[in-house]
């Protein structure tokens, strides 16, 4: 005759009553961006391929419930307090994932120099009439050296600029050709 006898209670992963919380995409966007952000190299970098797969997983055609869960749980991470790698990175997720509900949050990177290009971008990926009221709104206040990188991304969202030629037809060094 078999032995009968259970596992010892220590063993039971259902021991002590614990019951089994289901782990979401949106729950594994915080451990993963503490390990972006970590000292780690090797982490950071399994963090960010992580979170990419995440994205993409949530971004799938079905999925509006994680979209939108995932979309919450990424937008904190834009705070000045955070580090300026996870938040470039955070920008170009919530490009793909995004839609109108993180406009202003992108929006207001635009005014820092280290972040303004990918959170232009952002806006230039983002669809809506918000992303592109932002992008008309950074035209009319950007800096001279900004303006034509905001009239491209204007471009593209298919408003014409006038004024600042497109970055392909400005040389980028002298030269002795005429037209």
């Amino acid at each position: 005759m078999a032995d009968k006898r259970r596992e010892p209670r220590d063993k039971d992963p259902r021991a002590g009553g614990a019951e089994a919380v289901p782990i979401g995409p949106a729950q594994m966007v915080k451990p993963l961006a503490a390990a972006l952000a970590g000292a780690d190299p090797d982490a950071a970098r399994a963090a960010v391929r992580a979170l990419r797969r995440l994205a993409s997983a949530a971004g799938r055609p079905g999925a509006d419930d994680d979209r939108a869960a995932v979309v919450w749980a990424l937008t904190p991470y834009l705070a000045k307090d955070k580090p300026r790698e996870l938040r470039r990175e955070v920008l170009w997720l919530l490009a793909d994932l995004a839609g109108g509900e993180t406009v202003g949050a992108v929006a207001a990177l635009l005014g820092e120099p280290e972040l303004r290009e990918d959170a232009r971008m952002a806006l230039e990926r983002i669809p809506g009439e918000e992303s592109l009221a932002a992008l008309r709104a950074a035209f009319a206040g950007a800096p001279e050296d900004f303006k034509p990188n905001v009239a491209h991304s204007l471009r593209r969202r298919g408003v014409a600029v006038e004024g600042y030629p497109s970055a392909r037809l400005v040389p980028v060094k002298g030269t002795s050709v005429g037209a």
